[in-house]
C-alpha cells in the first residue's frame, strides 16, 4: 500500500503538521512597481472605457427623455447637480469594475492579469464577494492611492487582503 501523507496526518493527528504544511502556499508580495501598473491600467480603462460607455448611455436616455435637460445640466442653475451625478456615477463605475472583476475573474482585474500578480485574502483564500466589495468601497477613500507609498495601500490593511505575483 503506498503512502499518502494526507490520509496518514488524517488518520494519526500527531502528524498534523504534514497536512497543515501540504496545504500552506507561499507566495510573494507584487512589487510597488507591478501595484502602480495595475493602478494606471485598471484607470485607464476605467476612465477611456467603462466612463466612455456609461456617459454614452446616460447621455443617449437624457436625450431621448428630455433634450432640454442635457443644456440645462450643463450650465446654469443645475450645473452643480450636473456634476454631482456625474460623480456618483465615476463611483458606481469604480465599484462595479474592481468588484466585479475581482470576483469574476478570481483576484484578477486587466491590470493584475497583465503584470503577473492577484489579489487574495491574507490567509491565501479567494476573494468573497464581501472582500471584492469591501476593497473597492475603501479604494475610494480620498488619498488612498497615496497609502500605497508606504508600503500596504489602506484597500489590502483594512480588507485583510493582499496582492501576490502568479509568475
Amino acid at each position: 500500500m503506498e503512502n499518502n501523507p494526507i490520509s496518514d496526518a488524517m488518520e494519526n493527528p500527531s502528524q498534523t503538521s504534514v497536512l497543515s504544511d501540504i496545504q500552506t502556499l507561499n507566495y510573494n508580495y507584487a512589487s510597488t512597481g507591478q501595484r502602480f501598473f495595475n493602478w494606471l491600467i485598471d484607470n485607464l480603462l476605467m476612465r477611456f472605457g467603462v466612463s466612455y460607455l456609461t456617459g454614452s448611455v446616460v447621455g443617449v436616455l437624457l436625450q431621448l427623455i428630455s433634450p432640454e435637460i442635457l443644456f440645462e445640466l450643463a450650465s446654469g442653475e443645475r450645473g452643480f447637480v450636473f456634476w454631482g451625478v456625474s460623480y456618483f456615477i465615476a463611483i458606481c463605475n469604480y465599484l462595479f469594475y474592481y468588484t466585479l472583476c475581482e470576483k469574476l475573474f478570481r483576484g484578477y482585474t486587466l491590470g493584475k492579469l497583465i503584470t503577473g500578480t492577484r489579489a487574495i485574502r491574507e490567509d491565501d483564500g479567494e476573494l468573497t464577494f464581501k472582500d471584492a466589495f469591501m476593497r473597492s468601497l475603501c479604494r475610494i477613500v480620498p488619498f488612498e492611492a497615496l497609502s500605497a507609498l508606504a508600503g500596504f495601500p489602506w484597500h489590502d490593511t483594512w480588507t485583510k487582503t493582499k496582492v501576490v505575483k502568479t509568475r
